[in-house]
């Protein structure tokens, strides 16, 4: 408590210190004549008060031209003003009168005239006068120009930056009534599984919603809730330094503050007779904006997969084949409300609160033959029966402040997020075994899996940005990250005389655990003419224990401090290119998952269970990006990078005694290996072929390394790895546009499995056959194609009917093979290929300053005010 009593007091007295305001420091007296000051300002609309951005901004000074003997105006400075609507004119003479003209597009033409109030012969007490705020500028709205008028907008599909790549949904059509795992299946430099796992360079992402970091799984989130994706492979020190190998995926969900209301509704049917709907709405008057939206989907999703297993811990050693068929029914739902409260025209209050409902209904039947490798050979079988339930419930709640200071670009942020999770489960199994003609049932057993767990966590997060001079400025902030987690989870069996559940206490593991995190960081960043750098540091102190409450066993994982350097340095080579060096030092602290020490066995063949005594892994990373932009606007983008990962959080297999039969059974496990290292090449185009046909392509070359320094473990063959994607979008007409995407994967290395952010498949039961193995081996080659189709129509293309299908050619499929001490294994299966889904969109909107004020002017008979339909 005493550490975050003094790092929030260092904070405040930065903070005080920063937000002087501007000229309150001493000045040299100098010479008059010579003196400079600064006008600085925000333009804003005269009726909703909203900041106006890409406004031009002139300062005129009226002068004598020695030339021609007659005065004229001669411009001092100018500038755009920034999203926020402020402005800064610097290295202004102090003395004479001057005008300040403002012209943007849409609104009034603006002029007034200004000066400093400085007085010739004045003293020290004139020196505060040489930083001048102009206020608030009202401009009011040009009604001409504005009279049925239609505003359209497009952004590209994929933004490309240096520190980050911005994937805009609204172009993704392929997604259209899908989730989150739809979407990063078109997103370049991601790989999605057939369960809905995502890999950033071969390793899993730190996922965050709306900056933050997040207890929801990917398929929890609808793609019709979400604006854009952002992926930042290499994270500053102002970022949470969670994460590791494979940096953070950041998930914009969708918000509006447009004046006056406007949202959307939604419906989509898929081939499975599975719905969908949803809507959303915001409106904005005056000093207050509010937003809610909503969704439910249906989901059936149904997989088929073949096991071939040598099995060499038995004795004889024997093969096994098994298949298997699983159908998923379920329902989610996904809500979102929340407004903001614009206290002055510089402050803002923000609240919001995400809730997500789902329910799944896994069945998945399984039949194994097992014959024995050595004379005289036997042949068992055994059916396998499971009927599963399981449940999410989230809810997300946060509270933010920000400030903005009429010196342009400083700014003060406080913001605290609660999220809590529950997710219970049951699990119903009934096996039979046969006698050895393969046809008459020996006996049946039947058992059940019941768990239950929750999860809290609450974020304090405060920031501060003070631009040091136009071309310079200096980051702060303070974090605080605590999280709550509890389970329980046990096996029980059917009394067959009385049928009633009879726990099997060995299997019964209750486990509790909390963890803590403080931060806090600096960041400086600076520019010479065309070279830029930025510097920061993060240090952060975390805790983590963990207590089986029935054994009392206790973990305890702490680190007093540790620190995060970062290193950004970017050379503009004219104005088309640029090349950037940054280097970065990150950890990834397990996951609920990898700790919890209970044995699942939803999958037969791969029982798994976590590791209470995991503890971090930290990676250096290092990138090398160069990228051109071309006069047409194409974008080419290549990066070389190198991570280098100590204590590696990697899967591990061993040999344990099943509590309930007694017989041995491998168990997948997780372990800290000594070291690991990815490297590889990534490149991006993005492409403007034709006025119509608008082309993203990525291409993925890596390779990497696991030292486990085990005499148990078999050494991982080394190869390299490749995948390409490609995304085409077809403007065919003015209506019609149409989509088409497809990835090929190499073969590749088994993912570590050190997954700090989560994937994504355990919401909505996406393994269904439980974690990929993890003994060594290799993904055989895959590829998939996917396509959408887009007609807009109705008055300015308010409404919009999609048509789009997943995997067409059937090629979606996970062929893994697998090696250890203990098994020779290959696994093959398809999950839900082909499936195509219907969609209707209806956008609606007004923008009107005026829209619930009483009207006292009764022939006016209009809406009330400038309005202007949104044709987005």
């Amino acid at each position: 408590m005493r550490n975050i009593i003094f790092v929030l007091a260092s904070l405040l007295t930065s903070y005080i210190v920063a937000a002087q305001p501007p000229g309150g420091g001493t000045r040299p007296a100098g010479s008059r004549p010579n003196m400079t000051g600064n006008f600085y300002g925000k333009l804003v609309e005269a009726k909703s008060l909203k900041p106006i951005e890409y406004a031009s901004v002139q300062l005129l000074q009226n002068r004598l031209d020695t030339a021609t003997k007659k005065r004229k105006d001669v411009v001092v400075g100018g500038m755009l003003t920034k999203a926020n609507g402020e402005f800064l004119l610097e290295n202004v003479p102090v003395f004479g009168q001057f005008k300040l003209v403002v012209s943007v597009v849409g609104f009034k033409s603006y002029e007034q005239t200004v000066s400093f109030d400085i007085k010739p012969g004045g003293g020290g007490a004139d020196m505060g006068a040489l930083d001048k705020d102009l206020g608030n500028i009202k401009i009011d709205i040009e009604e001409k120009v504005l009279d049925n008028v239609t505003l359209t907008s497009t952004k590209p599909g994929l933004q490309l930056g240096i520190d980050r790549k911005i994937f805009n949904v609204d172009k993704n059509l392929v997604s259209a009534g899908g989730t989150a795992v739809d979407i990063m299946r078109n997103v370049p430099s991601l790989n999605v599984d057939i369960d809905g796992n995502v890999s950033l360079r071969n390793n899993s992402p730190q996922i965050f919603v709306d900056g933050r970091p997040t207890t929801m799984e990917l398929d929890q989130i609808p793609s019709d809730a979400i604006e854009s994706v952002e992926i930042i492979t290499n994270p500053s020190a102002k970022f949470d330094a969670s994460g590791g190998t494979a940096g953070i995926l950041n998930i914009i969900l969708k918000k509006n503050r447009k004046v006056g209301y406007n949202g959307s509704l939604r419906t989509n049917i898929d081939t499975r007779a599975r719905v969908g709907f949803g809507g959303d709405i915001n409106v904005r008057q005056s000093k207050v904006n509010f937003f809610i939206s909503g969704n439910f989907n249906q989901r059936r999703s149904i997989s088929d997969g073949t096991t071939e297993r040598l099995s060499l811990i038995d004795n004889p050693d024997n093969i096994l084949y098994q298949t298997d068929r699983s159908i998923m029914n379920g329902n989610m739902m996904f809500g979102r409300a929340g407004m903001d409260y614009f206290i002055t025209n510089r402050s803002t209050l923000s609240a919001s609160i995400n809730l997500g409902k789902g329910r799944f209904s896994p069945t998945t039947e399984s039949n194994l033959l097992i014959d024995t490798l050595y004379s005289p050979i036997v042949s068992s079988l055994t059916k396998r029966f499971s009927n599963s339930s399981r449940e999410f419930n989230n809810m997300g709640t946060s509270l933010s402040f920000k400030h903005n200071f009429p010196k342009a670009g400083r700014e003060f942020t406080a913001d605290i997020n609660f999220n809590k999770r529950t997710g219970p489960n049951d699990n119903e199994v009934i096996t039979e075994y046969y006698q050895p003609d393969l046809k008459t049932i020996d006996y049946t057993s039947r058992q059940r899996q019941l768990g239950d767990g929750n999860s809290k966590s609450v974020i304090i997060q405060s920031d501060f940005v003070n631009p040091l001079s136009e071309n310079s400025k200096i980051e702060m902030g303070v974090r605080a990250a605590f999280n709550n987690n509890n389970s329980t989870n046990a096996f029980y069996l059917f009394d067959p005389g009385t049928g009633d559940l009879v726990l099997q206490p060995a299997s019964q593991v209750d486990y509790v655990s909390t963890d803590r995190v403080l931060a806090a960081y600096t960041t400086f960043s600076n520019k010479i003419k065309n070279f830029s750098y930025q510097l920061g540091l993060r240090a952060e102190s975390s805790n983590y224990k963990g207590e089986l409450t029935k054994t009392n066993e206790n973990f305890d994982i702490d680190f007093p401090i540790s620190f995060f350097p970062s290193v950004f340095v970017n050379q503009k080579l004219g104005e088309t290119q640029e090349l950037q060096l940054n280097y970065s030092r990150r950890i990834n602290r397990p996951n609920f998952w990898q700790l919890t020490p209970f044995t699942d066995s939803s999958d037969f063949l791969n029982l798994s269970k976590g590791n209470p005594g995991l503890s971090p892994e930290f990676t250096n990373s290092f990138e090398l990006s160069y990228q051109k932009t071309f006069k047409n606007r194409d974008n080419f983008l290549i990066s070389a990078y190198y991570k280098n990962t100590t204590n590696l959080i990697t899967r591990f297999q061993e040999v344990q005694v099943e509590p309930i039969t007694g017989k041995d059974q491998v168990i997948n496990t997780y372990i800290n290996a000594n070291s690991s290292y990815v490297t590889g090449l990534e490149v991006i185009l993005r492409n403007n072929l034709t006025k119509w046909w608008e082309l993203t392509s990525n291409f993925n070359l890596f390779t990497s390394k696991i030292d486990i320094d085990n005499a148990n473990v078999p050494e991982q063959d080394q190869f390299a790895s490749w995948f390409t994607k490609i995304n085409n979008s077809f403007k065919i007409t003015k209506q019609l546009s149409f989509q088409i995407s497809g990835s090929y994967q190499s073969k590749s290395i088994l993912p570590p499995g050190g997954s700090g952010g989560g994937g994504g498949g355990r919401g909505g039961g996406g393994g269904m056959f439980g974690q990929s193995s993890s003994a060594q081996g290799y993904v055989r080659p895959v590829y998939f194609v996917d396509a959408g189709m887009r007609y807009t129509f109705m008055k300015d293309n308010r409404a919009s009917l999609s048509i789009n299908m997943n995997d067409i050619f059937r090629t979606r499929v996970s062929d893994v093979h697998s090696e250890s001490p203990f098994f020779i294994q290959d696994v093959f299966r398809r999950r839900d290929p082909q499936v195509a889904r219907l969609n209707f969109s209806w956008r609606f909107g007004k923008f009107d300053a005026n829209l619930f004020k009483r009207k006292s002017n009764k022939g006016d008979g209009g809406d009330g005010g400038e309005n202007m339909n949104m044709g987005q």
